[in-house]
């Protein structure tokens, strides 16, 4: 797959098979939010919790926020489909992950 992949264009990768250790799982999860439609969620997420979710009250005469769970907006699962531009800075995280990703 390292021949397919060439900087400066948009590619989409679907996860082919996942992961047993923890470290590419979280590689691939890091690619996968540099997808718009990730990033677009994380920011309304990130909205709502700013306004709703977060818990203010007053410990010891100040104002304290006792702030939400962040959510993870995307999951390393087989069959996930994510588009992303490569750039040559992401070149070596798409080399050490790639027998689990297949470029399309």
């Amino acid at each position: 797959m390292a021949a397919q992949i060439t900087p400066n264009t948009d590619m989409t990768f679907v996860v082919a098979t996942m992961p047993t250790r923890s470290a590419p799982v979280k590689t691939i999860e890091r690619l996968m939010g540099m997808h718009t439609d990730a990033q677009r969620a994380r920011q309304k997420v990130a909205r709502q919790r700013a306004l709703k979710d977060n818990v203010k009250y007053i410990r010891a005469g100040r104002p304290w926020v006792n702030r939400a769970r962040a959510t993870k907006v995307v999951r390393c699962v087989p069959g996930a489909e994510f588009s992303i531009r490569v750039t040559p800075q992401i070149m070596g995280d798409l080399k050490s992950v790639e027998r689990y990703l297949e470029a399309r």
